[in-house]
């Protein structure tokens, strides 16, 4: 991967739900503010709100960034467009996302866009009526994705699909793990060392419980200068974290 920083907008998506987007996202938030960076966070649509979590306060809370919002909110935990039609609500239009987020990108050097769930899931609708993905919102912004993976069994296989439909749409796109855990098994090692050329971060397990000031301070470490991050020897962070 490049060691050039990105900038403008990035779409952090995953391998699947429950990887650790919003602790990712907020890491990346933390460790370009670090860098001096102006940072916008953009949460298309929030699922889940009858239960109260907002992937958008636990951004706030651990990396605070200059601006956060949530375009859409639906109460029930499914994929945004499902959760809109059983809400009998609006669903996010693609093209009103894209002028949300340049919109954003006008006022802050990076903008940090995250899905919901993996890549393909449906988001919500075009003007034609046709549901739309995280994947066409990156083709549409033109901007690079991250891939928030896990760091066990599995995930060789998910992550390999999500960089290849990436690639299919020359959409560039960098690998962050999203907990290496304290104690790393085998499986852990071999995984690493395949996921290693695509790799721009990894988060140790329990990042999102760290108080936040520790959380900021640390955020650099577990990223590359592609995100804004200081780390560049895998072996010395994996013996850090371990």
């Amino acid at each position: 991967m490049t060691d050039q920083a990105w900038r403008g907008a990035i779409l952090v998506t995953g391998t699947d739900t429950g990887v650790g987007k919003t602790v990712v996202t907020a890491a990346i938030a933390a460790a370009a503010q670090a860098a001096g960076l102006r940072v916008a966070v953009v949460k298309p649509g929030q699922t889940g709100t009858v239960t109260g979590d907002s992937d958008e306060a636990t951004v706030r809370r651990l990396a605070d960034p200059t601006t956060a919002r949530t375009l859409a909110g639906y109460p029930e935990p499914l994929a945004p467009l499902a959760a809109a039609r059983v809400a009998s609500m609006a669903p996010l239009e693609l093209y009103a996302v894209v002028d949300a987020v340049r919109a954003d990108a006008e006022k802050h050097d990076l903008v940090l866009v995250e899905g919901a769930g993996g890549l393909l899931v449906p988001m919500g609708l075009r003007p034609s009526g046709e549901p739309w993905t995280v994947a066409d919102l990156a083709v549409s912004l033109g901007a690079p994705a991250v891939v928030v993976a896990r760091a066990g069994l599995g995930t060789l296989n998910h992550t390999a699909l999500t960089l290849e439909a990436l690639e299919r749409r020359a959409v560039p796109a960098g690998v962050v793990l999203g907990a290496w855990p304290a104690e790393p098994e085998l499986v852990h090692w071999a995984n690493l060392s395949e996921l290693v050329p695509n790799m721009v971060g990894a988060l140790p397990d329990g990042a999102g419980a760290m108080d936040p000031g520790v959380f900021r301070r640390s955020a650099p470490g577990w990223l590359t200068p592609a995100l804004h991050g200081v780390l560049d020897d895998w072996r010395t962070w994996a013996d850090e974290v371990s």
